[in-house]
């Protein structure tokens, strides 16, 4: 007999995936981030716009050039944001 192991969703940077993609936010991570702000500022805005640990994510929408900027459905918000912005944005 053999036990049923629960899923685990795989990690990744919200910044790589692709309109109607979805899964909760993890942990923002900005250590690497080049920016022309402070990464603690970068967090602190984030967090602010609804990006939080257990929140509902969707990407609704890309740019038509590059692909930027996204439209992100946040616990029911909708946000504008930058790729590199979403790359410090870990969903699961």
């Amino acid at each position: 007999m053999t036990t049923a192991q629960p899923i685990i969703a795989e990690e990744r940077a919200l910044g790589l995936s692709a309109k109607g993609d979805h899964g909760r936010v993890l942990r923002i991570d900005v250590t690497d981030m080049a920016a022309s702000l402070p990464p603690q500022e970068i967090e602190r805005r984030l967090i602010e716009l609804g990006f939080v640990e257990g929140a509902e994510v969707r990407i609704l929408h890309e740019g038509l050039f590059g692909r930027d900027p996204i439209a992100v459905r946040v616990n029911g918000a909708t946000v504008a944001l930058r790729r590199r912005e979403a790359m410090a944005i870990f969903i699961g």
